[in-house]
């Protein structure tokens, strides 16, 4: 049909960016310049660190020396603790990130497609974003207890956020031009939402599964002060009532390249729905791993 082809002409599906994209997209999946200077900065870090540790600038009670944090790392590994922290950990992460991503998906779309739903429920989810998360703790302490529940709905809410917020705006902001000649063309239902919305829409909902999941790790902790005697987030309480710095810094780096990992996975499995965009980011991509 050639309004589908005029459409995708629009958005940038036709084979010709598809193919485009994807050639200078690919090569950016081996390790390249860029990769190699985003470890600058943390391995920047790690040395002013140690140099702070070695001459006495950081005191070791406060900042302990690079080597004790790895030490105190390694030896929970060794007992097989840490693994199991870390499993805990990005269980309750994966569980509430899949409760968060749905809720906010199905909201998303509703909100988004219908305006007597957005401005019925669009207001007061606007108003439950401002709440603090440390301010559910105690309402979901009373509602679930102290168990899996309540944590897993502390992360669906970081979760939610983001991901609704990005995904509603996505829809509303969708060519209006677009929309209507689907309409003339005669496009059925699915097929608008086929060759228009989920194109247009597709790399904003991204963002957010992104935001999101960021949101979900930092929640994590917060979910990880109610009663939890596993994961990550105990492993820094419990160095916090010990005195350990070393096992709290630990965490905190755990913390991190687990995020990291998680993120680059995600943007990874997104990578070839949106092999299509004929963008800066694919164009800088080829030229940073040329």
């Amino acid at each position: 049909m050639a309004v589908l082809d005029d459409i995708k002409e629009t958005i940038g599906l036709r084979s010709d960016h598809t193919t485009g994209g994807a050639a200078s997209r690919g090569s950016s999946l081996l390790p390249g310049r860029g990769t190699l200077l985003g470890f600058a900065l943390p391995l920047g870090l790690v040395a002013l660190w140690q140099v702070a540790s070695a001459t006495g600038f950081a005191d070791p009670q406060l900042l302990p020396a690079p080597g004790e944090v790895l030490g105190e790392i390694v030896a929970l590994w060794q007992s097989g603790d840490l693994v199991e922290h870390i499993a805990v950990t990005m269980g309750r992460v994966a569980g509430g990130f899949l409760w968060g991503a749905v809720a906010a998906t199905v909201l998303g779309i509703l909100t988004g497609t219908s305006t007597w739903a957005r401005q019925f429920l669009d207001p007061t989810i606007q108003a439950l974003k401002a709440v603090p998360s440390l301010a559910w703790v105690p309402l979901f302490i009373l509602w679930f207890g102290i168990f899996e529940d309540s944590k897993l709905m502390l992360i669906a809410v970081g979760v939610f956020f983001p991901v609704y917020l990005n995904l509603m705006t996505a829809i509303r902001d969708v060519d209006r031009k677009l929309i209507e000649l689907a309409r003339v063309n005669g496009l059925s239902r699915w097929q608008t939402v086929r060759w228009v919305l989920l194109p247009a829409t597709l790399p904003a909902y991204v963002t957010g599964l992104r935001g999101g999941l960021a949101l979900g790790w930092m929640f994590v902790v917060a979910a990880e002060l109610m009663g939890a005697s596993e994961g990550l987030g105990f492993l820094m309480i419990d160095g916090q009532m010990t005195g350990r710095p070393a096992i709290i810094i630990g965490a905190l780096i755990l913390f991190a390249i687990a995020g990291q990992i998680t993120d680059k996975l995600l943007w990874l499995a997104t990578r070839k729905p949106l092999a299509w965009q004929d963008t800066l980011d694919s164009l800088e991509g080829g030229r940073n791993n040329a």
